[in-house]
């Protein structure tokens, strides 16, 4: 590549985060003015969040629009087409499970200990002043004695969403895998073959890429949807994982990771500005499940495992504390984790930015090493 090349390259790269930036602000700006019209908000559970009941929510919409206008330019690019592609896909996937969320479920009561001394609450210990939700059958009976012995206060009863169960919410995501298995692009991972091959419809298929598609695809979809419960949260640490990864495509050489995941940059960013503390607009299911779904596409087709999975670090490590709380290995407060920190008193804004940070601290750790020890 001569010196031209590069600078072209360059330009070329810059013109596309514009655009896509650009696009991102723009329709997350008119899809927040159709959904605050159309009275689709938030209504949260936790109690440190009740104050951001209405704010508009499924923000994601706007992603779509942002990928089938980034595509109608870029189509002829294969990275970008079949990541836009897919995040197309998860997103329809992640509005269905938005929609199903219009309807209640039932309502928890969520109580308060005016009491001098700690109760227990099915898992919990509900210490004097503390409120908590009665979720579980056990709690509830519970709750109902408590509050009859005047030694809990009925705070407000919360409205549950309704949700997809987690069999179709697998097999939905499955589908998503499926979609970009039969692309046969994934033919080689992190070093190894993904054959043996099969040709379905003249398209060659690794066999042990159907595997790893799809785990990586759900474990990275599921982990950006529990990581977003904050202001910012989700969509800034995308953003900063993804313009790693962008990094990581200039020291490598990888075009094509320079290409999708500064795509995933700017569509981050430009949402973030709208989505930051305190937030005017909430992504949603259909945001998350499009960032996730797009971020596991673009590790998997410009064949960075080792770095994708390492960038992804502090989702990764929240999925992990919530399996082993769902286990009964660990026991929180509330899940996931970011919220029983915010449950302990650490202010969200303190919270989502120590995530940013170590998401940085890692993902520069893992440039940094990759750079001395495998480029020089």
């Amino acid at each position: 590549m001569t010196y031209i090349d590069l600078i072209i390259t360059h330009i070329d790269v810059l013109v596309l985060f514009i655009i896509t930036f650009a696009a991102s602000l723009a329709f997350t700006y008119f899809i927040r003015k159709i959904l605050i019209g159309a009275n689709i908000s938030d209504n949260p559970i936790v109690s440190e969040h009740r104050h951001k009941t209405g704010t508009p929510t499924m923000g994601g919409i706007a992603f779509l629009f942002v990928v089938l206008f980034v595509g109608a330019i870029y189509f002829e690019n294969q990275y970008i087409f079949i990541t836009l592609l897919i995040m197309l896909t998860a997103g329809i996937a992640g509005l269905l499970d938005d929609l199903i969320g219009f309807k209640v479920k039932e309502y928890q009561k969520l109580v308060k200990n005016i009491t001098d001394s700690p109760l227990t609450i099915g898992q919990l210990t509900l210490n004097p002043g503390e409120e908590a939700r009665a979720a579980t059958p056990k709690a509830k009976a519970m709750v109902d004695d408590l509050l009859s012995e005047k030694k809990l206060e009925l705070i407000a009863k919360l409205p549950i969403k309704n949700e997809m169960g987690e069999l179709e919410k697998i097999i939905g995501q499955l589908v998503i895998g499926i979609f970009l298995i039969v692309t046969g692009t994934i033919t080689t991972l992190g070093g190894f073959s993904m054959g043996p091959f099969i040709l379905l419809g003249g398209t060659a298929i690794g066999i042990v890429a159907i595997p790893v598609v799809i785990i990586a695809l759900i474990g990275a979809i599921n982990a950006v949807n529990l990581i977003d419960g904050m202001d910012g949260l989700a969509s800034g640490i995308i953003a900063i994982a993804s313009f790693a990864c962008v990094i990581f495509g200039f020291i490598n050489g990888n075009n094509g990771a320079i290409l999708v995941f500064m795509i995933l940059t700017a569509i981050s960013l430009g949402f973030l500005v709208f989505n930051r503390y305190p937030a005017s607009i909430f992504m949603g299911d259909i945001g998350s499940f499009a960032l996730g779904g797009g971020f596991a596409t673009g590790v998997l087709i410009t064949n960075i495992p080792y770095f994708g999975v390492l960038s992804l670090a502090v989702p990764i490590f929240s999925v992990i504390i919530s399996l082993f709380h769902r286990a009964h290995i660990i026991k929180l407060p509330v899940e996931p984790l970011h919220h029983t920190l915010n449950y302990k008193g650490i202010s969200e804004k303190t919270i989502v930015f120590s995530y940013w940070v170590f998401t940085a601290i890692i993902c520069l750790i893992g440039l940094l090493i990759d750079y001395y020890f495998f480029i020089i």
